[in-house]
């Protein structure tokens, strides 16, 4: 049955696979018939997302990719990949006067540095095979949405945006895409954080046209469009998904 946005035959790494986003990837991706590497730093998580997985010959790999060595080392473990889905990300509302070098680091490291370097760590040893698609979860805040107390997180997430198109154009000779997708909210364990109220969420809600938050089923299926070759002339690119908050 024609279907160009199968991904029958393909090996596609996804970080942050342990919920949220990055547990739906997985999942989808399976059902669509690719072998996944699944990859995040909370084990009984990540088991569970495992088991949730269709098909056979999947592999998982408990790891904090805030830890150079840990990159280098499970890149050193995996084959060839033919898609790879830089999910793994943190979060923390932090007014300005209350920011702190700490929390800074943190932020950047999981949300810019890990996935910056786990790039390069593929390209290095030649992980990624001729015609591969790399994603990132990018956000509505790299592509100028902002919130007060959200500037951290903001600066993560423009920068991966930034980025990306840098990648785009150095790996093209080898037929490599290098897209992001850029979320509006979307219903995660990530956006309970911070002692956020139900009544806060519902309120907001009503600001998307479409009258709902995302689903992580909503931002997988766009990823797969990425990973499939159905994109495969579509390179460079944030693309948004976010239920039409931006034509408000």
């Amino acid at each position: 049955m024609y279907n160009p946005y199968s991904l029958e035959g393909k090996i596609i790494l996804i970080t942050g696979a342990s919920s949220g986003i990055g547990r739906a990837v997985a999942v989808e991706c399976s059902k669509l018939g690719a072998k996944v590497i699944i990859t995040a730093r909370n084990n009984e998580r990540l088991k569970e997302t495992y088991r949730m997985l269709e098909g056979d010959g999947h592999l998982l790999f408990t790891c904090d990719l805030s830890n150079p060595d840990a990159i280098v080392q499970l890149v050193s473990e995996i084959p060839i990949i033919n898609g790879m889905v830089c999910n793994a990300g943190t979060n923390k509302m932090i007014p300005i006067s209350f920011m702190k070098y700490e929390n800074i680091q943190e932020i950047l490291n999981v949300n810019t540095v890990a996935p910056m370097l786990l790039l390069k760590e593929v390209c290095k040893k030649k992980k990624l095979s001729k015609g591969a698609s790399v994603v990132f979860t990018s956000s509505m805040a790299g592509v100028g949405a902002a919130a007060t107390g959200n500037g951290v997180y903001t600066a993560s997430k423009g920068a991966i945006s930034s980025f990306l198109k840098v990648a785009a154009l150095e790996l093209a000779p080898r037929k490599v895409r290098v897209n992001a997708v850029c979320p509006g909210m979307t219903r995660t364990p990530m956006i309970y954080d911070d002692n956020v109220q139900d009544e806060e969420l519902k309120k907001d809600m009503e600001r998307y046209p479409l009258g709902r938050y995302g689903e992580p089923q909503d931002i997988a299926w766009a990823m797969i469009y990425l990973l499939s070759d159905a994109s495969t002339w579509v390179t460079g690119t944030n693309l948004v998904i976010d239920g039409g908050l931006t034509i408000r």
